[in-house]
């Protein structure tokens, strides 16, 4: 058996999510379509991680087995070929048979971009906001979730993960030009809709509708309720994939 890694992008507007779903457009169920096909065979593809409906990736990786002996050259000709316009494999190559695309990425990054100049042209890509950001005080907004942390109160209800204790390894803020912004957010891996809520939440703090310190209580409590606000998934890719 070979144990094949794919390296892709994709454009998340028309997916219901990264996940394989019945009777659903899926990232996944769009590429494991055609690899059945291809491979004449069932694929079960391990990810990185998943992304929600809406959500883009920069980069995402995968990796599946297969007894098929067709090239990686041509098996990325075919794919790229087959595949709808809004996912590119960008890379293909075969790896050791433990490989793991899930449990041995060391670190994931998340970019969420917010704009606060409306463009109907972008709005599939960008999360539009009413007013200016200014870039070091929404950093400092979100400083305190730096760290190992439970993240309990940064999930949603239907979360599956067994733990809520995660790792942020970095959160930069960074002017891309006069109207928007990304959050560029470096963590060990995160819960569902971890970065959507962060970045909800941490705007309500920021423009004051919650108190300074509600992302610092919301820590310290992770078994007491809180507001949260997920903002809105258009504005999210999944960026970085460390191994």
């Amino acid at each position: 058996m070979r144990n094949i890694k794919i390296t892709y992008r994709y454009d998340g507007s028309m997916f219901y999510g990264f996940q394989r779903q019945p009777e659903k457009r899926t990232v996944q169920g769009e590429i494991e379509k055609l690899l059945n096909v291809v491979l004449k065979t069932n694929i079960d593809m391990i990810s990185s991680g998943r992304t929600d409906r809406g959500v883009h990736a920069l980069i995402q990786v995968s990796n599946f087995h297969t007894d098929s002996t067709i090239p990686l050259e041509k098996l990325k000709y075919v794919l790229n070929r087959g595949l709808p316009l809004d996912i590119e494999l960008l890379d293909i190559e075969e790896v050791e048979e433990e490989f793991n695309s899930r449990f041995d990425a060391k670190s994931r990054g998340y970019r969420y971009i917010l704009s606060w100049e409306r463009d109907p042209f972008k709005s599939r890509y960008e999360t539009y906001i009413n007013r200016e950001i200014d870039t070091k005080r929404f950093a400092r907004v979100m400083e305190p979730l730096i760290g190992i942390h439970d993240f309990n109160n940064f999930r949603l209800s239907d979360c599956g993960s067994k733990t809520s204790v995660r790792e942020i390894y970095s959160i930069d803020v960074k002017k891309l030009d006069s109207s928007r912004i990304a959050v560029d957010i470096l963590g060990s891996s995160f819960l569902k809709s971890q970065i959507r809520i962060i970045i909800g939440t941490a705007l309500d703090v920021y423009f004051g509708v919650r108190d300074e310190s509600y992302l610092r209580e919301m820590l310290e409590n992770p078994n007491k309720k809180f507001i949260r606000k997920v903002a809105e998934p258009n504005g999210l890719y999944l960026s970085k994939v460390n191994y």
